[in-house]
């Protein structure tokens, strides 16, 4: 992605269990789309078990909301998966 000079850039890597699990959160995560899309750019990327989420953005003030948010949904996956994952998995190969 790339930005000019007025935009600010953040790039986060998330490292979960397994990537299968990265992908799970991707794939939640991504459903939501940015309420301001013209002032904040949003890439996911999984590699191996790494979530990759770079934020480009028109403020800092906006990259500190955007990164806020994001960092609560990932926190919701995890407890999720930590949760129900493996007794899901379980579940659906019977």
């Amino acid at each position: 992605m790339s930005a000019s000079s007025d935009w600010h850039t953040i790039t986060m890597r998330i490292p979960f269990a397994s990537e299968k699990h990265a992908s799970i959160a991707k794939q939640v995560i991504e459903v939501d789309k940015e309420l301001q899309p013209q002032a904040v750019k949003r890439v996911l990327t999984v590699e191996n078990n790494i979530l990759i989420v770079e934020f480009v953005t028109l403020t800092v003030r906006l990259s500190r909301l955007v990164v806020n948010a994001f960092l609560e949904n990932v926190d919701l996956v995890i407890h999720t998966i930590g949760e129900f994952g493996e007794d899901a998995e379980r579940g659906s190969s019977k």
